[in-house]
């Protein structure tokens, strides 16, 4: 009898989630997603797959900007701070709550460039210091966190007229790519998929940042059954993956 390993558990449960999603109603909907941009490239590569067994469009908004104005979503994956809130609000389904993954921050540089020293904290705040130009998202859960660790670090001032302002379709790491700024602060996630950049490392223990990101259905729409089945679908392809190759791990 062939062994049953963590690996064929999850690889039965997505054929499991995507016979589900197949099920679902006929007829073929936009269901409107908004997500945190660590779960863009996962998103990403899941959603022509849901779409093709279930028929509905997937319409992702990255960020929580749109929803945090008002916009209403079917289905939300963001930090587990913004989600909860949402929930208090009656704006998310509390009862759907859903934790989806975890992710580290790290440092990304330009692909051929010299990578520096992140190892410990000192040697971080001095690569930062050293650095021409920094990019981090700014509006996010990343960014918020970024700025309050280089004022506890007394570096803030330091790093004010370093750090670049990102257009609205830009990220940090595309910054780096592009050669608009040396080093990225960002979610592990969001710098794998970039061929012209490269990950440093994460950043030291003693200040990382680890995020929990959460799940849960809109208030009030009409796509629920689906929202929920995506909600599966991303955790059991999570689940599917090689532990030593995502930087995204199921929670």
């Amino acid at each position: 009898m062939m062994p049953i390993t963590p690996s064929r558990m999850a690889a039965a449960m997505l054929a499991s989630v995507m016979m589900l999603a197949a099920s679902i109603s006929a007829s073929a909907d936009e269901i409107r997603v908004t997500s945190s941009n660590a779960l863009k490239p996962v998103l990403e590569q899941v959603a022509p797959e849901f779409e093709i067994a279930t028929g509905h469009k997937l319409v992702f908004t990255w960020g929580q900007a749109e929803i945090l104005k008002g916009t209403s979503f079917d289905l939300a994956v963001l930090t587990a701070a913004v989600i909860d809130r949402l929930i208090t609000q009656g704006r998310l389904i509390g009862g759907t709550r859903t934790a989806v993954a975890i992710s580290a921050a790290g440092l990304a540089i330009r692909k051929g460039t010299v990578k520096p020293d992140i190892s410990t904290v000192e040697s971080f705040k001095h690569t930062l210091l050293n650095a021409s130009s920094i990019s981090f998202g700014e509006q996010g859960g990343t960014g918020a966190y970024l700025m309050a660790l280089f004022r506890r670090l007394g570096i803030a001032d330091a790093l004010a007229g370093k750090i670049r302002r990102l257009r609205p379709e830009q990220g940090p790491v595309q910054a780096v790519a592009d050669g608009e700024a040396e080093i990225a602060l960002t979610q592990i996630s969001e710098i794998l998929p970039f061929a012209g950049a490269e990950l440093v490392g994460p950043l030291p223990s003693e200040v990382q940042l680890t995020t929990t990101y959460v799940a849960a259905i809109g208030a009030g729409t009409s796509r629920a059954e689906v929202a929920a089945a995506l909600i599966k679908f991303v955790t059991a392809h999570l689940q599917s993956q090689r532990p030593r190759s995502r930087r995204l791990r199921q929670r």
